[in-house]
Parts: structure tokens; sequence; C-alpha cells
């Protein structure tokens, strides 16, 4: 008889070739799982927010090294015409291991500052970037070992559906039938978290802004659906008006009274159950979503009607990400994911204007999302972290640049140690120690594993069960040491 450690270093292999070996220890697991993670109490509150930035960030315009002479010369020289000069970056207030101190963009003031500290304050950094970060199968030492492919490798490298596909499943080698990490983490912890839920209620802790997501497909836990305006409704909108509520009641009608009595075929019946399902749950969540009261005891539509966000539509899903957050004792939802996708990303032209604008307005969105947070007092019980398809070559295509593998991303809330850099920040030099070719990609040394681990454990994923959602993770980490893989969580 195997154990499952060893069945799933046959699954970390070359491929996935079978679902049947995630899918039978999951069902082990929920069937017999007893206790939740490292100690995590039931009655917690936590949320996880995943937000996708779409096409390919270029973060090494984002996050950019300022000493001179030194890395922002090679930085320089290798982006040439798309360089953010030097005395426009705004600094933050670190240095790494080597002495060498880093900027950000100038569209990104309050991601500074939401590193530096909110209002001035070092006590309130809240803000932490990861660096040279990306999809790998295991470990690369060096530029040598990748060149010489003595490493197993994620497949279709620089492809924006594999490598976003690999980005929300953390498995790099390929799933025949894909499942997200965060669905295979709901799988696990929903039933043993989600505690209030009994008797006939129920409620995905999976909410997606941004349409069906592969990072939350579980086995047997899927994704809600949402939008800005609250519950995705099969009368195609989230409207109150007197049209529309008749019109859903007219459906609920008419799949919830043939259930018993009309339905013979086994298959209409149980799609009929689930049609009426979900539009109770949709009436429920609309409910809580339209009026969500007070948070300890502060008024959230006027919290979030002061936050300051953008007119935009991520502006909107991040203020729609509030209500969800503020209603989950509604929901009887202590744990949540909550899954934003912002696109637009892929600047193979035309980077430097359009990169400008949508970096403020991702600056703006953040810190209001980040205000709504600690102004309701819930802001300990939240992290937020962005993902991408992939970073984007150090060389200029000419007025853009290229798809390539690793980048920066961010992750913040109170549980975060903020105001540092985590990771390995790469030699941004052409056909530097980092590079391997091809107008400058930059291979990772940070693992996705390594950072969705360390979520996770905060989350309520227990040790015991991590490689379940992360099948690779022992390529990169013990995961039943002391110590978290990567250091970001406080």
């Amino acid at each position: 008889m195997k154990t499952r450690r060893q069945f799933l270093g046959e699954a970390s292999c070359a491929a996935i070739g079978s679902t049947s070996v995630l899918s039978t220890l999951l069902n082990l697991t929920m069937a017999n799982h007893a206790s939740a993670a490292n100690g995590e109490a039931a009655g917690t509150r936590k949320a996880l927010v995943c937000l996708f930035l779409g096409g390919g960030c270029d973060t090494f315009n984002f996050l950019i090294p300022m000493d001179q002479p030194g890395a922002y010369d090679d930085y320089a020289a290798s982006r040439s015409n798309l360089a953010i000069p030097r005395n426009q970056l705004i600094p933050l207030n670190f240095t790494d291991s080597l002495g060498r101190s880093y900027g950000v963009h100038p569209s990104c003031p309050r991601i500074a500052e939401m590193f530096n500290g909110l209002d001035g304050d070092t006590a309130r950094r809240r803000l932490s970037f990861l660096a040279n970060v990306g999809t790998l199968v295991e470990p690369i030492p060096d530029k040598a070992a990748y060149l010489s492919k003595s490493v197993a490798l994620p497949k279709a490298l620089f492809s924006h559906r594999d490598q976003v596909e690999q980005w929300q499943t953390s498995v790099p080698q390929g799933m025949p039938v894909l499942t997200g990490w965060a669905g295979r983490a709901a799988d696990i912890i929903h039933s043993t978290l989600n505690t209030e839920q009994t008797g006939g209620y129920y409620m995905p802790m999976n909410f997606s802004l941004s349409g069906n997501s592969t990072f939350q497909i579980g086995e047997s836990e899927g994704q809600f659906v949402i939008t800005s305006n609250g519950a995705l409704t099969f009368t195609g909108t989230g409207s109150s008006t007197p049209a529309h509520v008749a019109k859903g009641q007219a459906i609920a009608s008419t799949v919830d009274s043939p259930i018993e009595e009309h339905y013979r075929n086994l298959f209409q019946r149980t799609h009929g159950r689930i049609t009426s399902n979900s539009i109770a749950r949709g009436q429920e969540f609309q409910t809580n979503f339209d009026a969500p009261g007070t948070v300890n005891g502060i008024d959230v539509n006027a919290t979030i009607a002061a936050a300051g966000f953008p007119n935009s539509s991520l502006g909107r899903n991040l203020q729609a990400a509030v209500r969800t957050i503020a209603i989950r004792d509604d929901l009887k939802l202590h744990r949540q994911t909550i899954f934003i996708e912002y696109g637009g990303w892929d600047h193979h032209s035309e980077l430097l204007n359009t990169q400008a604008g949508m970096l403020a307005n991702l600056d703006q969105a953040l810190h209001a999302f980040l205000t709504c947070l600690e102004t309701l007092g819930l802001s300990e019980d939240v992290i937020t972290f962005t993902a991408s398809d992939f970073g984007r070559t150090l060389r200029s295509n000419g007025q853009g640049t290229d798809h390539a593998w690793a980048g920066h991303q961010m992750v913040l809330g109170e549980p975060v140690n903020g105001g540092s850099i985590f990771g390995h920040y790469p030699s941004v030099a052409i056909d530097g120690p980092d590079d391997i070719g091809r107008g400058g990609r930059v291979f990772p040394r940070l693992s996705v594993d390594e950072v969705f681990c360390e979520l996770l454990r905060w989350f309520g994923v227990s040790n015991g069960d991590m490689d379940l959602v992360l099948p690779n993770i022992t390529n990169f980490y013990d995961p039943t040491s002391s110590t978290n893989p990567v250091g970001f969580v406080a």
C-alpha cells in the first residue's frame, strides 16, 4: 500500500496523468477530516482576495532598483526607451541584504505609502513585494541548469492561456481536469471551518467577481459568481426593480413546482433542485449585499462612499469585495476567497502611457480597499495578493515588451509583514545571470507554491493537508516546518 506522499511524489513527476490521485485523496480527506489547521479556531474569520492582473503585467517597470552606480544603470540599459527616469521614482524605505535600494513607478504614491507606512506611521506598513516569483515545477539553481534542461519546467512557458492556468492551479505540469488551489482548499476546509452552515443552509466560500475562474474550482466545491451589483441571477441582472423581481419569481416557480411532481428524469430533477437552490442563494446574498448595515458599529455604505474608490471597473469590483467581506456573518462564513481580474496588461506596444494610467487606477483602488477594511476593523482578517500570467522581457521591442516568465507581485493587509521585498531581486542586465535569453527573460527563484503555501497556512489549511492543495510543495518546502516558507505573514 502506497502512502499519500508516495502517490503525490509520482504525481509531481513530468505530468499528472490522471485526476484519480488528487480526487481520491481529497475525498478521503474530506470524509475523515477531524481538526482545523495549525491550531486554527473555527470561530476566526479570514478572507483571501486574489487580484489577477490579466495579460502579463510588466512589473520590471513597477518595482525598480535605484542604486546608482549599480542596478539602476543595468535597468536603464536593458529597458532603453522604456526606462523610467530615476528622479521620477517614488523611493521605498527598504534596503536589501546587498545594500540595494528600490523605488516604485511614479503612478503609485499610495502603494509606496502602504509600503512605507500609512500616514507616515511605520507601525502601519501594510504592503510588501514578492520579487522574482513565477511558476516552477522544482527549483532552478542557476541559469546553466535551465539551459542544460537538467530541471523539470512548466509546460508551454510564455503562453497566456497556459500560464494563467498554472498560476491558478499551481500545477505547472498540467492537469487533464482542472481544479484550482483555492477550490481544493475549499474541498478540505469549507465544512470544517465554516461551521455555522448547518442543516439545509449552504453558501460557497469562494466568490468570483470575474466570471468562472479555474482558481476556485474544486472537486466538490465551486464558486459563487457575483457582479459589482451583487448576485448574478438567472435573469441576467442583479436589479431589484419590480419587473426583474417578477421575472426571477417566475423562473423560480418554473424550476421549483415541477421538481417533485412532474420531473421523472433523474438528471432533470437534479438540475431543477440545483437551479432552485442557486436562486435561493442568490436572493439571500443579494438581500445582505444591498443592505450591509454596520460592522463594528461603523456604517459600511458610508465607509465605501468616503474611501475614494476610482470610478472604474476595478474600483467597483473592490467595493463589492468590501461588501462581501462585511456580510460574512450573515452568510455564515468564517472563510472566504474573492477573485477579481483586472485585465489589459499585455503591453506589446504603448507600454509607458497605458501602464501609467492602469497603475494609477490600481494604486487608487487598492488604497481605497485597504482604507475601508481598516475603518471597518476588518484589516487583520484579510490578505490581498496580486498575480499575473507572467513577467515581461527586459528588452524593449520598440514601444513595449514581450512575454517572459518571472515578475514581481504584492501582498497587502494587516497580517502582512509590511515594508519588505521578499525573495531574490534578480539581475536586470541583458545576458546577466538571471536572463535565460530571447529578449531578457528572467527565470523565477521564488515559486508560486511557496507563496500560496504561506497564504494557505494563514488561511487554515493544515500542514498535513498542504500537499493535497499544492502537489509540488515538497519540492520547495517542508509543509511540516514551524517556519513559513517566505516570511511575509507576520
